[in-house]
């Protein structure tokens, strides 16, 4: 997959366009696998401080909210600091979040201290993913292809890393650990990524791929709330689904890790595959896919079933990768934080939100037709890729390219 800046740049801004991407993605790994090791240690906690799943459940709350909630504030933020210091300072206050949970006394102390930790992680997704954008301009698809794909490393290792250190150490002292890795990696942004600058500093930078598109956010929105939301509701459903068709508890984790798997692999590919057939083609070929994929995990027999998992995974992660890439392309360019901002916290709260509405569907209807409901979101994206198709540069330039 190759990875340039837009045709005609010297070499010196393709090194440090590289060094960006090289930067945000080990960024995002930290930042992701932070969000995910909380899982492996809810048990822990459970039984160190004698926790009901209520609290256990609170205690995930705390650093997702604060992550979500505080992304609108760091995007008007970068407008006025260099997003640089804002990652770097993010970056370091995770950490400190961490350092601060492997010392705390009680269940108050751990809130605070993830709240404190998921406020840092709250700079990582619309800062680094601006930083990205800047940095390979029209050609920046297939880089934050790559970039969002770095975040499914880190959700892997660091959790995977976590389980391992519990078993040689206390989880006071892994915590200390992953803290100090993070802020080993403040210091990787502070020496080696280039300056992102200030929001306003690109004001009069607007190029025509950016002054062509306009009024198509609100659809881009629309559509990654909805894809989250199929994404999230399926997820929810699929051990039952399985369970139903005869599948035992190693075999449902063996489901899940084929999805998953498919899912980074989608990631990384999609953001490829925008950059060269457009937008709305791939939008279609992905949510077209993953609803035919969904009913047809609802009817076969749970081999056949098990074997499309992985598939199933690259199309229901790989729309959002060239959704992140078009964010830039409906933003003006001081505008880009903001926009990622707003677009990240509206994905992140369809994932908290849509398995508690589908749930409830499941409760009424049954987990088989609800699944099938996620099938129906997903092909009620279609339309609205064709609607927001109008507003976009890429599917022009295809157009022009058939004509």
């Amino acid at each position: 997959m190759s990875v340039s800046v837009e045709a005609g740049a010297p070499r010196s801004d393709q090194a440090r366009a590289t060094r960006t991407l090289t930067v945000t993605g080990l960024n995002h790994a930290l930042h992701d696998g932070y969000t995910d090791l909380i899982y492996v240690l809810l048990p822990v906690w459970q039984a160190e401080f004698a926790l009901s799943y209520g609290l256990l459940a609170l205690l995930r709350g705390l650093y997702a909210g604060a992550m979500a909630g505080l992304q609108i504030p760091v995007g008007r933020v970068a407008e006025r600091i260099d997003g640089k210091i804002i990652l770097i300072a993010g970056t370091a206050l995770s950490a400190l979040g961490y350092v601060f949970a492997g010392l705390s006394g009680g269940v108050i102390g751990l809130g605070l201290a993830l709240a404190l930790s998921g406020a840092g992680s709250s700079t990582q997704h619309p800062i680094a993913s601006s930083a990205v954008s800047r940095a390979y301009g029209a050609g920046a698809r297939g880089p934050l292809g790559i970039y969002n794909f770095s975040g499914d490393l880190g959700k892997a290792a660091i959790p995977a890393l976590t389980s391992i250190l519990l078993v040689i150490m206390s989880w006071r002292h892994t915590l200390l650990v992953l803290a100090l890795a993070g802020l080993l990696v403040a210091i990787c942004i502070a020496l080696w990524m280039p300056s992102v600058g200030k929001g306003a500093e690109h004001k009069a930078s607007t190029t025509s791929r950016r002054a062509s598109a306009g009024g198509g956010f609100p659809w881009l929105l629309a559509i990654g709330i909805l894809d989250t939301a199929v994404r999230m509701g399926f997820l929810t459903f699929l051990p039952f689904l399985l369970r139903d068709k005869g599948a035992a508890l190693p075999t449902n984790g063996l489901a899940l890790a084929l999805v998953f798997i498919g899912g980074a692999a989608g990631k990384f590919s999609c953001g490829w595959l925008g950059a060269r057939v457009g937008t709305l083609h791939t939008v279609l070929i992905t949510e077209g896919g993953t609803a035919a994929l969904i009913l047809a995990v609802l009817l076969l027999p749970l081999a056949p079933a098990i074997v499309l998992l992985p598939l199933l995974g690259v199309m229901l992660n790989g729309t959002s990768s060239v959704l992140y890439g078009t964010v830039p392309e409906l933003t003006p360019p001081h505008q880009t934080e903001r926009a990622f901002a707003l677009f990240y916290t509206g994905t992140i709260g369809s994932g908290a939100i849509a398995p508690v509405l589908y749930g409830l569907l499941g409760d009424a209807l049954g987990p088989t037709l609800a699944t099938a409901a996620t099938a129906l979101t997903a092909l009620a994206i279609c339309p609205l890729a064709v609607a927001l198709a109008r507003h976009l540069t890429d599917e022009a330039n295809a157009r022009s390219a058939d004509a």
